[in-house]
């Protein structure tokens, strides 16, 4: 019998130490090896059956504690109930005979250090709401997927060919109950879905997913790493969440956090009275910038932690794809801070984590084939997407963030002196294929005083949103898979904000004269013209994909061709970044024929003038750019559009063909001129 430590009367519970160990030696040796990736079937609370008793077997690692006892609701939080035995001097283990499913539990830690700390359990499979930070019991699973032909097909074809545009999402902050609550996953699934479709995203990445005590890190300084967030319901709800949409086609990509780990005292910090998940020195262990530890990458047994829980959560959640966080932060020893101690070679390379990103990734491409490995690397490390095997980290894609830096500070420049500035834009095409990258804009872009997208952009109300659908179109044109985080989409007019819901309110042909919701059309278009169009993706990482033919300082004007596998396929892009219209604007093509215009940010259901090209225009027979042929178009103010050659025609190959007009907008000044080399 145990008495409650909170009192009340006492409890009769089952002997745990009549039943034997259940831990698998042949896993424990893999663990001390770094080789495990089953680490989830070794650690944790796991519901099983032992000679006819329900019950829960409890298994973690702390070789270095003096003694560790599982407390909780199933033994009133009593410590002696359950002492758990320690095995091989490495692991301690109990097993929990009337354990439920639900009960709030933790591990008491008395350390090395002779302080007894109670412990959420590192690999717990679920955990209490904030403030609360208990582990909680999980049962057997009851979801029956319905997933079997998306999983197939997802092994079967390759990301990397596909147009992948991702909706980058914060769920506790994309919609609220109307109490202000958090909504549940599969109210989530309901909502969100529609909402993707809506504007044809074929992909989410979800910010905060893993476990995590405070809502102020977004979900980047993580303590449970083989749970999603009890924010939003049970593991079960997360699994229907993820069903639903597989079912409508949509991957979900997971933000995993390897990089850090926060100081609270219920989490990895001196876990068993010493540093066991870091580094002890704090030139090493210490991320100065965010206040967190950093994880012992050199340690078998960390590295077994870290792969597992990636493998954990990718099988039991079937996640399509896995963005790695602050990855530069792990590559150099000497990552913002002045004192650092140097590798076996003197340099600053962190050696240990380079090789754990390189045999992590190896493991997820043979364990999960068609899962994207995608980095968020702010360096210029060599060989981020180059295969582990020739050098590289192993990666499949990594975010082009100077792409998405020197693009906006393009962007936030008024656009009468945007000519002189054409270098920020068209430089970054000298490195586009250097890697295989993702064009982002991201979370990090629309918080802490950087305004929104929108508010980024120069001018008055009208310039601003036709600054951001410019934007987007020009997002469209860069070679490259695209990430854009919510809110852009309804074109939102202040920033991030991770305590308030999106403003859905002002989505509407009311607001600001339909102006939001002509943004939310364009990127629909946007969208589906990458998901539709082979030149948009056949050769989005290959340079011979990607032409920039015109750069015209003079009128800020710049001309991205995009060709696929077959030539026919090809798009020809005009980006007028200034503010006047551009009528009479010549550019070379390849052949004859008609061109009609497939895109046109400037129309008026997208909150446009209507300056445009009635449908196309036809070639002809005058050089340009290189080119045997020329097309003769109109260019709206602050504007984009987009032509795909229809056919060949005899006539117009011959004689030239009286220019296209669209009348300018009431108001604005438009010039007439042919385009520059």
């Amino acid at each position: 019998e145990v008495t409650p430590k909170n009192g009340g009367p006492a409890r009769r519970l089952e002997d745990p130490y009549r039943f034997p160990p259940t831990v698998d030696e042949a896993q424990l040796y893999l663990f001390k090896q770094g080789t495990l990736e089953d680490t989830a079937a070794l650690l944790g609370a796991h519901p099983m059956k032992i000679d006819g008793v329900e019950g829960f077997n409890l298994v973690v690692w702390a070789p270095n504690a003096r003694g560790v006892s599982a407390v909780g609701d199933f033994n009133g939080w009593n410590r002696s109930a359950h002492m758990m035995r320690r095995l091989h001097d490495s692991v301690f283990e109990v097993f929990i005979p009337g354990g439920n499913s639900g009960d709030a539990y933790k591990l008491s830690v008395l350390g090395h250090d002779g302080k007894r700390i109670d412990k959420a359990d590192p690999a717990a499979r679920s955990s209490q709401i904030r403030p609360s930070n208990s582990s909680v019991l999980v049962g057997k699973d009851t979801h029956v997927w319905t997933d079997q032909k998306y999983l197939a097909a997802r092994a079967a074809n390759d990301p990397l060919k596909a147009a992948v545009s991702t909706y980058e999402v914060h769920l506790p902050s994309w919609k609220k109950n109307l109490d202000g609550t958090m909504m549940n996953y599969r109210e989530l699934a309901k909502e969100l879905v529609p909402h993707l479709q809506q504007h044809g995203f074929n992909a989410i990445e979800l910010v905060g997913l893993a476990e995590h005590p405070l809502d102020d890190s977004w979900g980047y300084q993580v303590t449970g790493y083989f749970a999603p967030t009890a924010r939003h319901g049970s593991p079960a709800d997360f699994k229907a969440f993820v069903d639903v949409l597989h079912a409508a086609g949509i991957k979900i990509i997971y933000d995993w956090v390897p990089a850090h780990f926060p100081k609270d005292v219920h989490g990895l910090g001196t876990f068993d009275g010493t540093h066991l998940f870091d580094h002890e020195d704090p030139r090493q262990g210490e991320h100065l910038d965010w206040g967190t530890r950093i994880f012992n990458y050199g340690r078998a047994e960390v590295k077994s932690f870290l792969t597992g829980s990636l493998m954990h959560m990718l099988e039991e959640f079937h996640l399509d794809g896995v963005r790695v966080d602050a990855v530069a932060s792990m590559l150099y020893l000497d990552y913002s801070r002045t004192e650092w101690l140097p590798n076996k070679d003197g340099g600053s390379s962190n050696l240990d984590a380079i090789a754990f990103l390189q045999d992590v990734n190896t493991r997820v491409s043979k364990r999960f084939p068609g899962v994207l490995k995608i980095a968020e690397e702010s360096t210029a490390f060599p060989g981020v997407t180059k295969p582990a095997s020739e050098g590289g980290l192993g990666f499949d894609l990594k975010w082009n963030m100077g792409w998405m830096n020197d693009t906006l500070e393009f962007f936030k420049t008024e656009p009468p002196h945007r000519g002189a500035s054409l270098d920020k834009l068209t430089n970054t095409l000298m490195w586009a294929f250097s890697e295989k990258y993702v064009s982002a804009f991201s979370h990090d872009e629309v918080v802490h005083l950087k305004k929104s997208l929108l508010g980024k952009m120069p001018g008055d109300d009208w310039q601003q949103h036709a600054n951001l659908r410019l934007l987007l179109a020009y997002m469209t044109s860069y070679p490259g898979q695209k990430l854009l985080f919510m809110g852009t989409e309804m074109a939102q007019s202040t920033e991030w904000d991770f305590k308030n819901p999106l403003p859905f309110d002002e989505h509407s042909d009311e607001h600001k004269g339909g102006k939001s919701v002509g943004v939310g059309r364009l990127l629909a278009d946007l969208n589906k013209l990458y998901a539709n169009e082979p030149a948009l993706s056949d050769k989005q990482f290959a340079p011979e994909g990607t032409e920039l033919r015109v750069r015209d300082q003079v009128n800020s004007v710049i001309a991205l061709a995009r060709e696929g596998d077959d030539a026919k396929d090809g798009l020809l892009f005009m980006h007028n970044l200034g503010l006047l219209p551009q009528h009479r604007y010549r550019v070379g093509v390849d052949q004859p024929g008609r061109y009609a215009e497939v895109l046109n940010t400037d129309a008026s259901v997208y909150g446009g003038s209507g300056v445009g090209n009635l449908g196309g225009v036809d070639a002809q027979k005058v050089p340009m750019h290189g080119k045997p042929y020329s097309i003769e178009v109109s260019l709206p103010p602050l504007g984009t559009v987009a032509f795909k050659r229809e056919g060949t025609a005899a006539d117009s190959a011959s004689s030239p063909a009286a220019p296209l007009r669209a009348a300018p907008r009431a108001g604005r000044a438009h010039a007439v001129r042919a385009g520059n080399d």
